[in-house]
């Protein structure tokens, strides 16, 4: 299986000098994504938790509705990639092959292959209930994140996805090049661990667009925060499925744009005259 960092040769150009030597750089590699025998997807992956790549994009896609479902998994490299191969039972096998669809696109892509304009912005699952949080408790997941980030702290390019909770803290950290990889990782791990995501949120690193609501969705977690702004869309998706978005997370703050009964308000809301 190959390494997810690899070291290649530059030369490096800084205040006016060159400089010869290595960089860690992370490793893309061509994933494909098979179901009793079937082609459905092929993604630009980082070849790193895999096995929870292959549960967290089943159960995001809507291919299977538990991890359970997926009754065996190989991981097999090939000369072009890796295969994902799974098997499904009857039942499930038969949904899939009436929606069966090929998927090639770029890192990450979340979109290619989609068939109508109703499948891309298709309505996210509606997340009930769940814990709410101080505001302490998301500066604290954001703070925790950032160490917990070890292939980017070795290439500085990958993406990470990561669920924390009050009571246990980071509980799971996925990264990818793909943002949208890096997630369903995380959505397969969780799933595969059996944890119970009702009172904890999701960390990301990206910017939210509305397949990241979506994916956040289907892991059930009620509260997403992310360093980075929403899409438009995606504050529309995210109000419509009942999750709390947070976004522009920095050191000094955050910022609230759905749902904000979640998070525990320490002082009164101040509104500009």
């Amino acid at each position: 299986m190959p390494r997810p960092v690899a070291r290649v040769s530059r030369l490096a150009w800084r205040n006016g000098e060159a400089t010869a030597g290595e960089r860690a750089i992370p490793e893309e590699t061509a994933v494909s994504l098979t179901y009793n025998g079937g082609s459905y997807a092929v993604m630009m992956a980082t070849p790193q938790d895999l096995e929870d790549f292959a549960c967290g994009f089943s159960l995001s896609e809507g291919i299977v509705s538990s991890a359970a479902e997926i009754e065996r998994l190989e991981v097999i490299e090939e000369a072009a990639g890796i295969e994902l191969r799974m098997w499904l039972g009857d039942a499930r096998a038969a949904a899939l092959g009436e929606r069966r669809r090929h998927i090639a696109g770029p890192t990450g892509c979340g979109l290619c292959g989609i068939e109508s304009l109703e499948e891309a912005v298709r309505p996210a699952r509606v997340v009930r209930g769940g814990a709410s949080f101080a505001p302490a408790d998301v500066m604290e997941a954001l703070g925790a994140l950032g160490p917990a980030q070890a292939l980017n702290h070795e290439t500085r390019a990958v993406h990470a996805a990561a669920f924390w909770s009050p009571a246990d803290g980071l509980i799971a950290v996925r990264e990818d090049v793909g943002r949208h990889n890096a997630l369903d990782k995380l959505g397969g791990a969780l799933a595969r661990r059996g944890i119970a995501t009702g009172e904890g949120f999701v960390v990301l690193t990206s910017r939210v667009s509305v397949e990241m609501i979506q994916k956040t969705a289907v892991i059930g977690a009620p509260l997403v925060a992310a360093i980075s702004a929403p899409t438009a869309l995606a504050v529309r998706t995210a109000e419509a499925a009942g999750i709390t978005l947070v976004a522009v997370a920095r050191n000094d703050g955050f910022e609230v744009f759905t749902h904000p009964q979640r998070i525990l308000q320490e002082s009164p809301v101040h509104v500009p005259a």
